[in-house]
């Protein structure tokens, strides 16, 4: 999005760079060898570096540090207002880019001169000023010495702040903020913040500001998930990315694949199965292969190996015109980049792709929603729908099946919307209303068609959103689908709504809608009496189930690129189909930095799922640690299944599975749909289901995508894994070794973190 700082628009139309033919001829005039004799790695490698070298830090409002770099040679302006502008753009691009001390001293030095030449803008140089030193406080402390508690919200005392420069000079900000406005709710929220990293909230902040406890306090007491990313070598420093729960090698145990959206690289770190992750990007062929703000894994060439789609361009325009990357895995961890051979290669803006196989053939299709953003100098970049041709190739085939359409797609699903066993497809649009196209099958033109249908179904709500995903939260038999509004107004940061709905104040925002499926084609809101209608600015989120009852919750990671986004990430509870509760506080996920890949999964065997979060901003200078959530365990029962198809697609996506139960007052159904849950983040293919306080499982019922087989299988015990495939009538039990993923505590935190280098002052 185009950012403006202090009122001054900093963006201009710029073509898709380097086409495949232009990077080629470029390459070979600089000696290069030519790209056909070199590996689809190889090559990936060299368009993405090349794009990089010749990107213009003028036009992408994200490369902060380049843009610091080139403004610190200019020579400042004579005239004193136009000086102050030139230098107020300085100290934004110093704070964005992590030189926050820096940004801090020129703030302070255009005092005076602000006093003779007000600016208009948002945000205002006050507020550029407190900011910055919020972020102070977050670098000392949260980054440099971080703890297990950093940033968790509320801030208890192990994560409140030792170095206390920052936050004491945020408070003095802000209070004078507060003095000239007591109802600026962004400024009154950061106060009560900056007091809680000192450990003075609530006694310390004055009254009349004072942000009661009692509006964070949980709707269900979850049992706390600790969080120990750092103490395995698991808390990847960086920007916002995307994070991919699976197991990669096939040796039982589920790996993590990262990613950081721009230059920063992707990272691969395989489970050693003793309690110990080990980072080997290197050997996995990922190294040179960078950015990504959204990937997802998946079996494309149904080869029995997750292969990996990484997704990149989002948000930046005509200057996010970059390649995405296919990446088939051998088996053995270790990928090869085949984009261009599997004809994927393209250049747009995205984020957004989804695997399912629209037309029920046994080979995964792949959706993706590209970028359109309106504004002069912004060509269009239709959606694009990719027929799998069973040889390791794609086919665009978007435009003959109507779903080449021109939007800023932010999200998107497939789903089944009337249970006719074909894959409907659910797009979440930003600024536009969204979008569900019902699958109708083949064409007589030897083709397939859709049709939009999503006035009809009501649910084309909010006008602004973002992430979406399908799941049947009641296990009713039909999916439903949830959607995260995401409404911006200009000069009005997004914490103001987020503030105003914590405290109950009114205040017009898109809110998050939860869509139930009525059977006859259409959906019911259901948003309010769910209990989920909240203002909430949610980017990357997945479901699963924190507690193994049967009835899957959801994350959200929450934030935008603004350094004042500091609002905690949400955990919702499933009432037994009935609503959703906050355990946001109880179980201590409201990490308050920017969320983004969530991924729901059992890294340690035992049955139940942990959360991993991919954390980090926009702005160069906004990195963070990732987070790993362990689950501590509910008591409940499990069963996990890893499914195999034959005439279905390999990984079984889409399969639609019901484990029957016996429960002391009767039986009950808990459904799930194969797959990788949201559309940003991206959980295990194994299916890994709660049964709650079962006493047996009566039947486990599968019905696969193609053939339309129904399996039915009884007597199975709870509590186990198992391999179930299409064309056998016995389920198979695998042997997984639970293990321990605690090793070394705080202690080890801290000795991690004393290895870090980050971005800093």
């Amino acid at each position: 999005m185009p950012k403006v700082l202090f009122g001054i628009p900093r963006c201009k139309s710029f073509p898709c760079p380097f086409p495949p033919l232009l990077l080629a001829l470029l390459l070979a005039a600089c000696g290069a060898a030519p790209p056909q004799h070199r590996t689809g790695t190889q090559r990936m490698i060299a368009r993405l570096a090349e794009l990089a070298r010749t990107a213009d830090p003028e036009a992408n409002n994200f490369m902060n540090a380049e843009q610091a770099a080139r403004l610190l040679t200019l020579k400042k302006p004579a005239e004193p207002g136009q000086r102050l502008v030139f230098e107020a753009n300085l100290g934004a691009e110093l704070l964005y880019a992590g030189r926050t001390q820096e940004a801090i001293d020129l703030f302070r030095q255009l005092q005076p001169l602000a006093a003779r030449f007000p600016l208009k803008g948002n945000p205002s140089r006050a507020e550029f000023l407190a900011v910055a030193y919020l972020r102070q406080g977050e670098q000392d402390n949260c980054l440099l010495n971080h703890t297990s508690a950093s940033c968790i919200f509320p801030v208890k005392a192990a994560g409140q702040h030792q170095n206390q420069r920052g936050s004491r000079q945020a408070i003095e900000a802000y209070t004078a903020l507060l003095r000239q406005d007591p109802d600026d709710l962004v400024s009154r929220w950061l106060l009560n913040l900056a007091y809680m990293t000192l450990g003075e909230y609530p006694d310390g902040v004055p009254p009349q500001w004072l942000i009661p406890p009692a509006v964070f306090a949980s709707d269900y007491e979850i049992k706390p998930f600790p969080e120990i990313a750092s103490s395995l070598g698991l808390d990847r420093v960086g920007r916002a990315g995307a994070a991919i729960m699976e197991d990669f090698d096939g040796d039982g145990f589920l790996d993590l694949m990262t990613s950081s959206w721009t230059t920063d690289p992707l990272r691969y770190f395989h489970n050693e199965g003793n309690g110990h992750f080990a980072e080997r990007t290197v050997e996995a062929g990922l190294q040179g292969l960078v950015g990504g703000l959204n990937m997802m894994q998946t079996d494309y060439n149904n080869d029995g190996h997750p292969d990996v789609l990484v997704l990149r361009g989002a948000w930046m325009g005509e200057q996010g015109c970059l390649p995405n990357s296919l990446l088939r895995n051998n088996g053995k961890g270790q990928f090869e980049d085949v984009t261009e051979e599997a004809g994927l290669l393209s250049f747009h803006p995205t984020q957004v792709g989804v695997w399912g196989d629209y037309d029920n053939d046994g080979w995964l299709d792949l959706f993706i929603g590209n970028e359109s953003m309106p504004g002069p100098g912004m060509r269009p970049h239709p959606c694009e729908l990719y027929h799998n041709n069973q040889d390791g190739t794609f086919t665009n085939v978007a435009k003959e099946s109507g779903l080449a359409g021109v939007a800023v797609v932010k999200g998107a699903t497939w789903t089944d919307l009337d249970n006719d066993d074909d894959l409907d497809l659910y797009l979440s649009i930003f600024d536009a209303p969204n979008l569900l196209f019902r699958n109708d099958g083949p064409d007589p033109a030897g083709g397939w068609s859709f049709t939009e249908v999503s006035h009809q179904a009501g649910v084309s709500l909010p006008v602004r959103s973002f992430p979406t995903w399908s799941f049947d939260y009641d296990n009713d038999g039909w999916e439903d689908l949830f959607v995260s509004g995401y409404k911006m107004v200009s000069g009005r940061p997004i914490l103001k709504p987020v503030v105003a709905d914590y405290l109950g104040l009114p205040l017009e925002s898109d809110r998050c809608k939860l869509y139930r499926n009525q059977g006859d084609g259409t959906y019911e809101d259901v948003s309010q009496e769910a209990r989920v209608a909240k203002v909430i600015y949610a980017m990357g989120c997945n479901f699963g189930d924190l507690d193994n009852d049967g009835w899957p919750d959801f994350y959200l990671g929450t934030g935008n690129p603004d350094y004042r986004s500091l609002m905690p990430n949400r955990m919702f509870r499933n009432a037994g189909g009935r609503f959703f509760q906050d355990v946001t506080t109880s179980g201590g996920f409201g990490h308050l930095q920017k969320g983004h890949g969530v991924s729901f999964g059992d890294l340690d065997n035992d049955g139940d799922q942990d959360i991993y979060e991919v954390i980090g901003g926009a702005y160069t200078g906004d990195v963070y640690q990732s987070v790993l959530f362990e689950n501590p365990g509910h008591g409940n029962h499990w069963i996990t299944l890893k499914l195999e198809g034959v005439q279905s697609n390999r990984a079984g996506v889409g399969a639609r599975i019901r484990v029957r139960v016996a429960e002391t007052e009767g039986t009950r159904d808990i459904r799930a749909t194969a797959g990788t849950g949201s559309s940003f983040g991206a959980n295990s293919l194994q299916q890994e289901l709660g049964l709650g306080q079962a006493t047996a499982i009566e039947e486990i019922e599968v019905r696969w995508p193609t053939s339309h087989k129904v399996q039915r299988f009884s007597g199975v015990a709870m509590d186990r894994f198992y391999h179930l495939r299409e064309d056998r009538d016995q389920l198979v039990e695998l042997e997984r070794r639970p293990i321990e993923l605690t090793p070394g505590g705080e202690q080890a935190v801290q000795e991690v973190h004393a290895h870090h280098t980050h971005q800093t002052d």
